[in-house]
């Protein structure tokens, strides 16, 4: 049995100079091309999808420490994330760390983190509490999956939903222009014409 037999048999690729053309399909194997390694650890550290608002991203309306704020829901963040400018109301519980941990996104982009808090996170009906990030980010909070597995939420994307604990939270899209529903209690009984518009005291 010759070397070159052998060698075929066990799946190893060779090729010589003369017929080793990147691209091409050389016993069985892709020449010129590196495969993969597949036992490469995966990157650490935190991540974003993007440092910038969302077009088509969904939203859900609560508040961190008390200050009412627009919360995107980003499973493609392995943190949550507080936007710079919110947190500097918060500087009590603000806890300043050294500027060598950076943020990285989906694209390559990065940024700093500038600090991190303890913080009361209100969402529906709920309270939870949890050690939030902050960073030059453009959406007021990211609510990240480290969040999102923490508490057991389940996103509906079907529904534009998020529920936890039984309860179900609506999402809106950034593109879709949000409005309240509110009631309004007046002391006396007015009656307004169809298609018409009246000022009540």
């Amino acid at each position: 049995m010759s070397l070159a037999g052998s060698a075929a048999r066990r799946g190893t690729c060779r090729g010589s100079a003369r017929n080793f053309e990147p691209g091409k399909l050389t016993n069985g194997c892709l020449a010129g091309r590196r495969q993969p390694s597949l036992n490469r650890a995966p990157e650490v550290g935190p991540r974003v999808s993007s440092l910038s608002e969302k077009k088509n991203g969904l939203y859900l309306e609560g508040s961190i420490c008390g200050i009412q704020c627009l919360m995107l829901v980003d499973t493609g963040a392995n943190v949550t994330l507080l936007r710079t400018d919110l947190a500097q109301k918060l500087q009590e519980q603000l806890i300043y760390t050294a500027p060598n941990i950076s943020l990285k996104t989906a694209t390559g982009e990065k940024t700093e983190i500038r600090g991190k808090l303890d913080a009361s996170i209100e969402c529906g009906s709920r309270k939870f509490h949890h050690r939030i990030y902050v960073a030059d980010i453009t959406d007021p909070c990211i609510l990240g999956l480290d969040f999102l597995q923490k508490f057991n939420f389940t996103v509906d994307l079907e529904k534009n939903e998020i529920r936890t604990g039984g309860e179900e939270i609506p999402l809106f899209s950034a593109s879709v222009q949000h409005s309240k529903s509110c009631s309004v209690l007046v002391k006396k009984r007015t009656i307004i014409p169809a298609r018409s518009e009246c000022l009540i005291q």
